[in-house]
């Protein structure tokens, strides 16, 4: 009886811990009070999901981001002549948020579904001469996973410095004997946990915040970013999802450096361990395009990628275009697109018309016909899964990235963007939409209005677990 009273006693003092945490570092009030009437009525659950779930402590990774220079980025690419000050001067939010500039001199490519991406990818990998920075949320040991291997292994017997970077939770499934094979052969491989165990007392468990970047870099000259992982599905091999639907894009320039500094931020709070930071005296230049890199995630001050996006969302004027597999925005997004409709901006949403997580697809069903209701063009694509990251503004602006548009993306995962404003780029973005809209059916308010009532309760139900989810 002793025993078990200190282990109650041992659970409400936690209890107490967490709930002054919570009320020192509360973001929305309603979460705030859901926490803190459940860690108060029932302390023994709600603690431990409170540690999964609520305790952020990233205070770390944003030191060493500090230590790394990232306050200094703007300095040291103000020195550059490839500084687009005339686009930063038409997008400061965004600007500030990512803490770079606009860059010139980058030659892009759009790559649309997996073949495209990959084949570049591994074109690019067989290119390297000193280093590559491959980092993955998904990391599967099939087909496509092997030929990846195998492709570093190669480099990495070939003098190139190889590193992989994958997140735990997204590559859960991964077999030590796939990494133990490239590691024999000389690739540096970690898990965004890498030194980081669940439940370590001085940083509680992170298991709900994850690194979500798809990021590979060559040799410091190009990048690829966008929403594929490794996995034959991304290929559209897997018979649950048939034709995948998604989109990466590649940089050949100055910006490639900024998506390097995003990995080496991430590699060396993974593991401690600092990557050598020799830039280049001169910035090799591929093409004449202006690229903004946008990183974001839990170890922001604020939750900067959500207003990067409401920004963005306040300036269209006459069309914004957002493509998500995943829709469950907050109450300030939500807002944002309402005013946007209001406005007469064509607000259109292209959602997937399948589920592959069931829970987020209901909460995601919730939110979208709420959409409708709003006069907002909610259209599903029915041509196999959708897992494109894109948004298009107006005639100025293109996403592309590994953002989906809710929370999780905007305040808990690591997150990586590219901000695109030329012409040819938007244009291809337009282009690569208009043939998607084709593939899509719109949902209209009489469908919205006849859903059946089990299922309305059930979308309604997630909907309230939308912050998390």
């Amino acid at each position: 009886m002793h025993i078990v009273a200190l282990i109650m006693g041992a659970i409400y003092v936690l209890a107490f811990i967490c709930a002054v945490r919570e009320i020192l570092n509360s973001r929305t009030s309603q979460g705030s009070i859901a926490w803190l009437l459940s860690l108060i009525l029932l302390p023994i659950p709600s603690v431990l999901l409170y540690l999964i779930f609520g305790w952020k402590l990233f205070d770390d990774y944003a030191t060493d981001r500090v230590q790394n220079g990232r306050a200094d980025r703007p300095l040291r690419a103000k020195d550059l002549a490839l500084i687009d000050r005339e686009t930063d001067a038409l997008w400061p939010v965004q600007v500030h948020v990512s803490e770079l500039p606009f860059l010139k001199g980058n030659d892009v490519e759009l790559l649309i579904d997996g073949k495209a991406t990959f084949d570049s990818i591994f074109a690019g990998i067989e290119a390297a001469e000193e280093y590559l920075l491959v980092q993955f949320y998904i990391v599967r040991d099939d087909r496509l996973g092997q030929e990846l291997a195998e492709r570093l292994i190669a480099k990495a017997k070939a003098g190139v410095a190889v590193f992989l970077l994958y997140d735990d939770i997204g590559s859960s499934g991964m077999p030590k004997r796939y990494r133990r094979e490239m590691r024999e052969a000389g690739v540096k491989v970690a898990g965004f946990n890498h030194r980081h165990k669940l439940l370590r007392l001085y940083g509680p468990t992170r298991i709900n915040y994850r690194n979500h970047r798809k990021i590979v870099v060559a040799d410091g000259k190009h990048a690829w970013v966008g929403g594929h992982n490794v996995g034959v599905e991304y290929l559209g091999e897997d018979p649950r999802f048939g034709h995948w639907r998604d989109t990466h894009v590649r940089v050949s320039g100055p910006a490639a450096l900024g998506c390097a500094l995003l990995f080496r931020e991430d590699w060396e709070w993974a593991t401690g361990e600092r990557l050598p930071n020799r830039p280049p005296r001169e910035l090799e230049t591929f093409g004449e395009q202006s690229v903004l890199v946008m990183g974001s995630g839990p170890a922001d001050k604020l939750e900067e990628c959500a207003i990067a996006y409401t920004d963005l969302i306040g300036r269209a004027r006459e069309r914004l275009w957002i493509v998500s597999p995943y829709f469950v925005p907050d109450t300030d997004i939500r807002t944002a697109l309402y005013a946007a409709r209001l406005r007469g901006v064509d607000v259109r949403i292209m959602l997937p018309d399948n589920p592959d997580h069931k829970l987020v697809w209901l909460a995601s069903l919730a939110h979208a016909d709420a959409m409708v209701q709003h006069d907002i063009g909610v259209y599903r694509y029915t041509d196999g899964f959708l897992h494109q990251k894109v948004v298009l503004m107006d005639d100025q602006i293109a996403t592309v990235g590994s953002v989906n548009f809710d929370n999780r993306s905007f305040a808990i995962n690591f997150e990586i963007t590219l901000w695109f404003t030329d012409p040819q780029m938007i244009a291809e973005v337009e282009a690569m939409l208009l043939k998607d809209f084709e593939a899509c059916r719109q949902v209209g308010v009489a469908e919205v209005e006849s859903r059946p009532w089990p299922l309305y309760v059930l979308t309604q139900a997630a909907r309230l677990l939308s912050p998390v989810l």
